[in-house]
């Protein structure tokens, strides 16, 4: 382990509720949920207000709605969402060639490799300058960890939510870990959290006192040594830049559970076609396929097959999926399904001749039906569902705005922008001609070039930074 806190650990505070909040003023302190609104949607992220109520991720979204009525419930807008995220990301890469990225909104930055910062001064600085920038050129907040190892920057980096900064020094991770809970550390799940504390290891610190070998005798050599060796503060994993892909996979979840089995198997098949779409816009071919079955009673199954060669063969994929199914009791009926493959390499020359030759029965990704054939409308019926809430639409004579909620044939529109006053409320037929989706807003207006320096979103506190880029950021 390095003897400078020079790695760096950034996570986007609440990201997709936040980047909610920044895009609509009449929501800015207040609850709002993101995820699938559905009777089976999951919460994406809350709000820090709405964490108040207890709504939390992965939460399913009837529980949350019980638990917190009055907050703004929205679904997810991620081309948005990435949108920022490549800003916050160039910003990272202009500290280091070296940044790991986790999700949209989590990454792992090389500061030593950058020149960024080579002693604990050095790192403060330059996570400060970041959060700064992060600040300015998107309108969000980030919290940052600094340590000498990922595991470490990454404890740092909770310990500063929302919105801080938090720097391990060498020589203190021991006395840091030690009070904390065995969850703390990276692969410690519920499970494996309730078999610890059966054994009344609750503490890091406990882990330590029981030893290794107690370890590899309660988890297995592997688990145990590993745990072990982080509740020491022992992490060598580097950062690495490029993290390889080891599956591409598909999946949909039903509202209503699907009985009828030929449907299933027709599911099945557009889900195939699906994977193998992205199989090939990734420039990746794979061995094995696997299928996976959620039941009517939350059971999952998971079928896998492995072919004598690597393929991006839709035929082939469909007809191995088709096979999986076939030893799947699917009586009781089905919410969700799933399709994947791994086993990856790059194209072979096998694989470019089926491509060829498939051509012309497999379109373009856009051109999958994204919804099931029973849920999507009549091409004459007034789209209600597509007046999504949370998704931005445009009105000929009162601008922009975004969709608070549609049902009954109407749709409610508040209108306001990321930089104007909370708007005010109307509602409209959903088939209004003067009422059309629109793209969002930036978070951050854009300045006019020659300007220099992106716009600030601070209302001018704090040290001056550049933009995206710049040689000066971090420096």
């Amino acid at each position: 382990m390095r003897n400078a806190p020079t790695i760096l650990h950034l996570d986007m505070d609440a990201f997709f509720a936040q980047a909610e909040q920044a895009s609509k003023p009449s929501l800015r302190g207040k609850a709002v949920v993101v995820g699938g609104l559905g009777p089976r949607g999951v919460v994406a992220t809350a709000s820090y207000e709405a964490r108040v109520f207890g709504v939390h991720s992965a939460m399913p979204m009837a529980q949350a709605r019980r638990l917190a009525p009055n907050a703004a419930y929205l679904t997810p807008r991620f081309t948005f969402y990435r949108a920022i995220s490549d800003q916050v990301m160039a910003l990272l890469r202009a500290l280091s060639p070296l940044v790991e990225p986790l999700s949209l909104d989590e990454a792992f930055v090389d500061l030593e490799a950058g020149g960024a910062a080579w002693d604990s001064d050095s790192a403060r600085l330059t996570g400060v300058r970041l959060r700064t920038d992060i600040r300015a050129v998107t309108g969000l907040t980030g919290s940052v960890g600094l340590a000498a190892s990922k595991m470490l920057a990454k404890i740092a980096s909770e310990q500063a939510k929302p919105n801080g900064l938090v720097l391990i020094e060498p020589g203190t991770e021991r006395a840091l870990l030690g009070p904390l809970s065995v969850r703390t550390l990276p692969g410690v799940g519920p499970a494996t959290g309730d078999h610890l504390r059966r054994a009344g290891i609750t503490t890091i610190d406990e882990i330590v006192e029981a030893g290794e070998d107690e370890l590899v005798r309660l988890l297995g050599k592997a688990h145990g040594h590993g745990l072990y060796a982080m509740a020491l503060a022992r992490d060598e994993r580097p950062v690495v830049a490029e993290r390889e892909t080891k599956s591409v996979s598909v999946e949909d979840t039903y509202d209503v559970d699907i009985h009828d089995r030929l449907r299933v198997g027709l599911e099945v098949q557009r889900l195939a076609d699906r994977c193998v779409r992205r199989l090939r816009g990734a420039g990746l071919s794979g061995r094995t396929i696997v299928l996976k079955v959620r039941r009517y009673d939350f059971s999952t199954l998971t079928r896998s097959e492995t072919l004598r060669g690597p393929t991006d063969d839709p035929a082939v994929v469909r007809e191995a999926a088709a096979r999986l199914l076939d030893s799947v009791d699917t009586t009781g009926g089905v919410r969700l399904l799933g399709v994947g493959v791994s086993g990856l390499a790059d194209y072979t020359q096998e694989d470019l001749f089926a491509q060829a030759a498939g051509e012309q029965t497999l379109g373009s990704e856009e051109e999958a039906p994204a919804v099931p054939e029973e849920t999507r409308p009549a091409a004459s019926a007034p789209a209600e569902h597509s007046w999504r809430p949370g998704h931005d639409v445009r009105h000929d004579s009162l601008g922009h705005g975004w969709v608070q909620g549609s049902g009954l044939g109407r749709v409610t529109v508040r209108f306001e922008t990321p930089d104007s006053e909370p708007g005010r409320v109307r509602t409209f037929r959903v088939d209004d001609p003067d009422l059309e989706p629109a793209d969002p807003l930036p978070l951050v207006p854009v300045r006019p070039s020659g300007e220099g320096g992106a716009a600030r979103a601070d209302g001018g506190t704090g040290p001056e930074q550049t933009g995206v880029g710049s040689g000066a950021v971090g420096g």
